[in-house]
């Protein structure tokens, strides 16, 4: 019987993930100052306990006024830099790619925490301590009613910038990070220049397509150069905006095209975001809902895609790989309700070839194996994920 193909070696540049199963950046708003604390560890490590491939570290901000909450991530300075080397330094050593996500919040950047609202801060914020600081974005458009009006940036704190996410791409390379991603969606920074919705710039980066497109495409050609050339660089888009006027698939495409010119490996085909919660936009959801933009994505710009949003199935996930819709699996909320999601897939799609928990870390997998037969004598309801 052959091995499912969400379990099959992926290699991009000089580095092979042992399967197509990626942890998505996943927000903790948990640390203080920008720097990692043993919270994140736990968090990301169990996931490559849990057998995924690839764990992604969650936005990770390139400047102090770039992140979303007071509590992100951060490596904009060289102390941010240890906590996260011991994070990559565990997932490598539980069998996962340790890879980042790099950020800049733009307009939306100096928010409430999201158990707090997820909206813009107020005064029990500020009686917490969590003060407002200054926004930027590429025009001076406020996100939605109520939140902080951003300053446009100037072509000077531009150039800055630019140098902001290579110095912080530095970070993550010496950290030990097998594949970063550059975040241009959900209405962050990056995707704030593309959407035609929140970019109103008359300049060179401004306009039409080409103009939109130009400040993250410089950003892109920026990380590339700083990063090992032998590491896969990914980007995570907004595929579409899904509100009127804003970006829609050929755009993305044309954008995707562009990013691969300039060294991209991968795009992460997320969607929406651009006004409201990360993902908000009037895109119907079900099962597997953005797959459509990562396979579109895949044909027309010859790129290899990641697709991700409720694929919640070990089925699901290897039926979008086999049709040949995207090369890799996003898994998000569904890691946090199960963090063993790959193992527990592993057993589903192949739980009769070879040892039944021959892949769990040895920790585990000797007492389960051991378990398994006094299960099988068992009566009543299969568990989760079993066959037959």
């Amino acid at each position: 019987m052959s091995q499912p193909q969400l379990f099959q070696p992926l290699t991009l540049r000089g580095v092979t993930t042992p399967n197509r199963i990626v942890i998505s950046p996943m927000c903790q708003y948990s640390a203080i100052d920008g720097v990692a604390n043993d919270w994140h560890l736990v968090h990301l490590g169990k996931f490559a306990q849990g057998g995924a491939g690839i764990v992604m570290v969650e936005a990770t901000a390139v400047t102090a006024e770039g992140r979303i909450t007071h509590g992100d991530v951060g490596l904009w300075n060289d102390a941010q830099q240890a906590p996260l080397a011991r994070i990559a330094a565990f997932i490598r050593d539980n069998g996962s790619v340790p890879a980042i996500q790099l950020a800049h919040a733009g307009r939306k950047a100096s928010m409430q925490r999201p158990w707090f609202g997820n909206a813009a801060l107020n005064d029990d914020d500020r009686a917490r301590g969590d003060l407002p600081w200054r926004i930027v974005a590429p025009s001076a458009i406020p996100m939605d009613e109520g939140w902080l009006l951003p300053h446009e940036l100037g072509i000077d704190e531009m150039k800055s910038l630019r140098e902001q996410w290579r110095l912080a791409t530095l970070r993550a390379a010496a950290a030990g990070f097998d594949v970063l991603e550059v975040h241009c969606a959900h209405g962050y920074l990056l995707h704030e220049f593309l959407s035609p919705l929140s970019n109103k710039r008359t300049d060179a980066y401004g306009g039409d397509r080409a103009g939109r497109m130009r400040f993250p495409l410089e950003i892109i050609e920026t990380v590339r150069a700083a990063w090992p050339q032998e590491r896969p660089l990914s980007v995570r888009i907004s595929s579409v905006d899904g509100v009127d006027g804003g970006i829609e698939l050929p755009d993305s495409v044309a954008f995707t095209r562009e990013a691969k010119a300039r060294g991209a490996d991968v795009i992460d085909c997320s969607s929406g975001g651009l006004l409201g919660s990360a993902t908000a936009a009037r895109i119907p959801r079900g099962y597997s809902f953005q797959v459509p933009f990562a396979d579109a994505i895949r044909r027309e710009a010859e790129i290899a895609t990641m697709a991700v949003g409720l694929i919640l199935h070990p089925q699901q996930a290897e039926d979008v790989l086999v049709q040949g819709h995207a090369d890799l699996i996003g898994i998000g909320r569904e890691a946090l309700f199960d963090p063993n999601w790959p193992l527990h897939a592993r057993l589903a799609l192949d739980g009769e070839g070879g040892e039944v928990f021959g892949a769990w870390p040895k920790q585990y997998g000797w007492w389960l194996e051991r378990r398994e037969p006094g299960l099988r004598k068992l009566e009543g309801p299969a568990l989760p994920f079993r066959r037959g």
